[in-house]
Order: C-alpha cells, then sequence, then structure tokens
C-alpha cells in the first residue's frame, strides 16, 4: 500500500455533537476535509455519491471546488451511481472539474447500490428499457462516458462547424489523461474480473458480494488477484491500480479517546468482526471496524491481505466530526500509512 485518503459520505444532521448540521455546513467542510487532508500529508479525498438521502449527491461542482483549494491531492468519487447519468453531460463537468484541479481527479464509477428511491434513475428520466437490465444499462453509459472523455468524436457536424470532412466533433473541454483515470466499484469476483477487462482500475469497498465464510480481505484479495490477471491478459498498458475502503477509528489523544472508545471496548469483547449478511439480494460479506493506538491498527491492517494487496486504502471518516477534528485523523493515517511502507519493503 502506496497511498491513504479519505472517503467521506458527508453527511449532514441537527443531531447532538454533529459539527455538520446542514447540506450547506456539508459542502463547505467537504473541502475544509480536502484542505486538511493535503496539510496532514495523506494522498487524497473521496466523495461517496447518493441520491434521494441526507448526503452529497452531486460531485462536480464540489470537486472543483476542492480541486481549486488544493494543489497535490488526489480527488475522486467512490463511486458514482451511472444510472443515474446523461454520460456526455458528465463528461462535460468531469473534465471542467479534472482541469480546476490540475488533473488529479480519480473517478470511480459503478451500476449503483440500493438507495431509498424505489426506481430513482427512472424519476431522474433513465427508466430502464424493456429486457434490460442495471448493470447492462450502467455498462453503456459508462462505455459512452470513456469514448467522450478520451477525445473521441461524438455527433455529427452540422454546416457551421469547422472540422474536416468526414470527422465526428469531439465533446469540449477535453482534459488529456482523465480517460486512464477511471475506476470500477466492483462487488464481486465476476465484475471485477469485467473492471480488468475493459481497462479501469479497482475499487473495492468495506463489502463484498460474495460470502465463504473467510475473512474479507481473503475474499477480496482473491479478486484483487483476477482483476490483475485480467488487466494482463487483455494487454493493457500500465499498471492497474487498486483501492480497498475499511473503516479505520485512530485513538491518539483524549478527544479521539473519547469518540471511540465504546468501539474498542466491543473490539475487546469480541463482537467486532467480519460479518455475513444480506445486501441487494446477495448473501455477502461486511468489514469489520479497525479502532486503537497506532501499534494495534498497523499490527491488524498488516495482516488483512486485501489491504496489503491494494496501492491504496481509503478510509470513511466521520465527517460529521467536522474538519478539525478529521485533521488529526488524517495526520495518524499519515503515519500509519508510513508504517505499512516500510513493512513491506
Amino acid at each position: 500500500m502506496r497511498k491513504v485518503g479519505f472517503l467521506s459520505f458527508g453527511w449532514w444532521s441537527a443531531a447532538p455533537g454533529s459539527k455538520v448540521r446542514t447540506a450547506s455546513d456539508a459542502m463547505l467542510d467537504t473541502v475544509r476535509l480536502a484542505e486538511a487532508a493535503e496539510d496532514a500529508g495523506i494522498d487524497g479525498a473521496w466523495i461517496r455519491v447518493h441520491h434521494f438521502e441526507q448526503c452529497l449527491a452531486s460531485p462536480f461542482p464540489l470537486l472543483s471546488a476542492m480541486g481549486a483549494r488544493t494543489e497535490r491531492i488526489e480527488l475522486g468519487t467512490g463511486v458514482i451511481n451511472m444510472r443515474y447519468e446523461n454520460p456526455l453531460y458528465m463528461a462535460e463537468a468531469a473534465a471542467t472539474a479534472d482541469l480546476i484541479a490540475g488533473g488529479r481527479l480519480q473517478l470511480g464509477v459503478s451500476r449503483g447500490s440500493p438507495e431509498p428511491a424505489a426506481d430513482g434513475p427512472a424519476t431522474f428520466g433513465y427508466p430502464l428499457g424493456f429486457g434490460d437490465t442495471p448493470a447492462l444499462d450502467a455498462a453503456r453509459r459508462i462505455a459512452r462516458f470513456r469514448e467522450a472523455i478520451a477525445g473521441e468524436g461524438i455527433a455529427e457536424p452540422g454546416p457551421r462547424a469547422h472540422i474536416r470532412e468526414g470527422e465526428l466533433l469531439p465533446l469540449q473541454p477535453h482534459s488529456p489523461g482523465l480517460s486512464d483515470r477511471i475506476w470500477y466499484g466492483a462487488g464481486g469476483i465476476d465484475s471485477a474480473r469485467r473492471t480488468g477487462e475493459l481497462g479501469m482500475h479497482l475499487m473495492s469497498s468495506t463489502l463484498v458480494l460474495e460470502a465463504t465464510g473467510e475473512p474479507l480481505g481473503v475474499v477480496q484479495a482473491r479478486q484483487i488477484q483476477e482483476f490483475r490477471d485480467a488487466w494482463r491478459e487483455a494487454g493493457h498498458a500500465g499498471a492497474p491500480r487498486v483501492s480497498v475502503s475499511r473503516s479505520i477509528m485512530p485513538i491518539v489523544d483524549d478527544t479521539s479517546h473519547t469518540y471511540f472508545h465504546p468501539y474498542l471496548e466491543r473490539d475487546r469483547m469480541g463482537g467486532n468482526r467480519d460479518q455475513i449478511g444480506e445486501i441487494d439480494n446477495t448473501v455477502s460479506t461486511f468489514g469489520k471496524t479497525y479502532v486503537g493506538d497506532l501499534d494495534k491498527l498497523e499490527r491488524e491492517l498488516r495482516e488483512d491481505q486485501a489491504v496489503m494487496e491494494s496501492d491504496t486504502l481509503l478510509v470513511t471518516v466521520p465527517n460529521q466530526l467536522g474538519a478539525d477534528f478529521n485533521h488529526g485523523t488524517f495526520r495518524a493515517l499519515a503515519e500509519l500509512r508510513d508504517r505499512l511502507a516500510r513493512v513491506a519493503l
């Protein structure tokens, strides 16, 4: 593992103790989280995208603001449900944000996950066609989006177009290199392999749509290997990247001890472990929470096979505690990254 970043849902609520109480608070504090992450020395600021929920939903204005206020860190999404997207409009918005950020976007996309709306994409104007499936619909949108951001011709020219005969009009603006920074949020071994075949990077969450009784890290590591094998067999250039997400709560001072001590006690009593459950009508493996001081976290993460096989670790953060609190968490994560890198050597 070479990089560590945060992954934020951008929740807001008026619950006691919340520092992020309104939608405005959530947007502004997410920008501050990115600034805090860069200042603390970690490598990425990634945001979740969910519709019809009290959290972040429209990523590109926010990514643009984060890009304008930072200089170094990667800015990503984990993930955009493509069934809600017009792929060509999204290509324009993504290129705009990437140009503002100086080519630092890392865009995670997928077919989506369970949500509150009965049929959110249809409500947005994208109902499934007869005999179609969510996976196929998302795949077509992703393919079209990737064509557009690669600078390929998209539209037939009209009489006023300034273009060579026989060519198609590409979308503008174009951000060179963005097409090489698209990730897919795969849930199972088949989708992981397909991601490698298509030449996208792999994102794996705190759960996988597979349940063998093995630890999450073991199941994920097998999916990672299938992805890398497929990438190599397809002959794609460059090295494929892999991120895995984990819930990690470093206890480094009195404040973090106050917030996270109950989780540590649960951990000590044996109540914190990987779980088997059901999501999206599929029996799945859900990951545990890592909590404790840096020595404990280093020891446990070193035993997590998928973490050590990945190049990027994305840590879900309690964004409602605000950027000031999470700045300390980011400093701890930077040290943890350096410790794990030394172990890898």
